[in-house]
């Protein structure tokens, strides 16, 4: 389980940004990784914070990503696949409270425990 507590700080101009706090070791860059549709995201930046408090990360949104309907991010620890947080997209006719984009978030885990499970899988056998 991940010691790494992410918080978002701001989300404009098609960037999502937050900031990781409680690596480990001083200075110890965190593997963070962040998904969509159960491909990795690119171009995502992690800066470590002058004060130490953290590191800065940034998550551009792809192109692809805005849509109709509900798209959802996993923002993930890479070094054992922890969720970390999670943020969610809706465009279109989006309903106050709408039941979509929990059921979506919900897929995206279930994904993430499968690929899990089968990779224990073959690593016991």
């Amino acid at each position: 389980m991940s010691e790494l507590k992410i918080t978002k700080t701001r989300f404009r101009s098609g960037v999502w940004e937050g900031l990781v706090q409680g690596a480990g070791n001083a200075g110890a860059k965190p593997e963070i990784g962040v998904s969509f549709l159960d491909s990795p995201v690119e171009n995502v930046e992690l800066v470590e914070d002058q004060d130490r408090k953290g590191w800065f990360l940034r998550i551009p949104i792809p192109q692809e990503a805005v849509a109709d309907g509900v798209q959802t991010f996993l923002i993930f620890d890479k070094s054992d696949n922890t969720q970390l947080a999670s943020f969610t997209l809706i465009a279109g006719e989006a309903v106050a409270d709408d039941i979509r984009a929990e059921v979506e978030l919900l897929r995206a885990e279930l994904d993430m425990l499968k690929r899990a499970f089968r990779r224990h899988c073959l690593e016991t056998s």
